[in-house]
């Protein structure tokens, strides 16, 4: 303790008083009277045009914890944790140390060849696995995208609503974001659009919509794409989860001109603390979009890459996958039917033929107001209008219910029947 204390005077941090004892020095005491500015104050202070801009953006951050009715979050008590803690220890047994260093900046072989060979059977998606690249995120390989292949002022059509997290991935960058509205076939652009350098769409499951891009649609924005020389990102973010009839194949499928990127994720399919996800990108894009990811983080884990690998290539993948839309379908059901009964005065159901959440279209000009009555009865709902580029948009609610128990998600319904709008539905 004195060698201690010793070292502390040497450096200057104690002060030795005779006959008092040790005190802190004197030009590492802060006044009494002394604050600290807030940080978060002097940060904007220093910020770039850039990092006010997504700053400004808000942010996207999936909830901590799920409660009723968070969007998007997956139910993760049903995970098969034994098997995937059963293939975590083969691989640390057998090949720790390999895994523990550093990766291939374009993922783990075996993974981007398990990861194509599901796209082609599940989506029709086209290409090998040398065309995959193995990310930590969607959000990642957007900013990334957004990098690579926008200037300043460049436009991008973007689906209005859209996904918060694209938009200011991409709006980042400088570029001019181009709201496109959507209808029942998905984005529907006008011939006044300006001509774009980048179209980003949810062409399966239009996010937050839930309609799909319908096939005359797709065909006219890939020749857009053809014609344009631009990009196009089909982000088919939970396109695991369909319930109702055949899922619609992939655009990246449709293409034959190589002007589509498809990207995807793990973070439902599996869990998200995994932080993996994937894209399929063209030939011309793979070279250039490795040696940015370099400059990002590297690469993904190893250890989680290879036991994701494992856990497609036997056979688990597949299993979870068809007990999770079991699962989730008997849930929106159940919510489609308790709000069918109980709240048809105030919520408009859209049609939901899968993903993790239900569209619910409230009384015009009433979403501010009953969000805030539903926040008094304990009860989240995600609104709609921050999902608008230009608002005013529609009014309305995105319920989560996959990460829901039956029992409360008929508890949340219940909580809401309390809920008063000044203009309600009429039949």
């Amino acid at each position: 303790m004195e060698a201690a204390y010793g070292q502390l005077e040497a450096e200057g941090y104690l002060a030795r008083r005779v006959g008092q004892g040790s005190f802190v020095a004197a030009r590492f005491a802060r006044p009494p009277t002394e604050t600290v500015p807030p940080l978060r104050t002097t940060a904007l202070a220093a910020l770039s045009q850039r990092g006010h801009q997504l700053v400004r953006g808000g942010g996207c951050s999936d909830p901590l914890t799920p409660f009723a009715f968070a969007a998007g979050s997956p139910d993760l008590r049903v995970f098969p944790h034994d098997t995937w803690r059963q293939l975590c220890n083969q691989r640390l047994r057998h090949e720790a140390a390999t895994l523990a260093g550093y990766g291939d900046p374009q993922g783990y072989a075996p993974l981007r060849m398990a990861i194509a060979a599901y796209l082609h059977q599940a989506c029709d998606v086209r290409g090998s696995a040398d065309q995959v690249l193995v990310l930590t995120s969607s959000q990642q390989a957007l900013h990334l995208l957004g990098s690579l292949l926008l200037d300043e002022g460049d436009v991008v059509w973007m689906e209005e609503p859209a996904y918060r997290g694209a938009r200011t991935a991409l709006a980042a960058t400088g570029a001019r974001l181009v709201p496109v509205p959507v209808d029942g076939e998905g984005m529907c652009p006008s011939d006044d659009l300006p001509l774009p350098r980048l179209i980003y769409l949810t062409p399966s499951h239009q996010y937050p919509t839930g309609c799909a891009l319908s096939l005359s649609r797709r065909q006219a924005l890939l020749e857009i794409a053809r014609k344009q020389g631009c990009w196009i990102i089909e982000d088919d973010y939970d396109s695991e989860f369909h319930f109702d009839g055949r899922p619609h194949p992939a655009m990246q499928g449709l293409d034959r001109h190589d002007r589509v990127i498809y990207l995807g994720t793990f973070s439902k399919a599996l869990f998200p603390s995994l932080r993996l996800a994937y894209a399929m990108l063209p030939a011309a894009l793979l070279e250039p979009a490795i040696t940015v990811r370099t400059l990002y983080d590297g690469h993904s884990n190893q250890l989680m890459q290879a036991v994701t690998a494992d856990f497609i290539n036997r056979g688990h993948f597949a299993t979870h996958l068809r007990y999770m839309r079991q699962l989730y379908r008997s849930r929106r059901d159940l919510l489609l039917d308790e709000i069918t009964a109980k709240l048809s005065h105030l919520l408009r159901i859209h049609p939901s033929p899968g993903g993790l959440q239900v569209l619910v279209e409230l009384p015009p000009g009433s979403e501010t107001r009953l969000t805030r009555q539903a926040q008094a009865v304990g009860v989240a709902t995600p609104g709609l209008q921050s999902l608008y580029l230009t608002p005013p948009g529609r009014d309305g609610w995105l319920l989560g219910f996959a990460a829901l128990s039956m029992d409360k998600i008929r508890a949340g319904v219940h909580r809401l029947q309390v809920l008063r709008a000044d203009l309600p539905f009429t039949d």
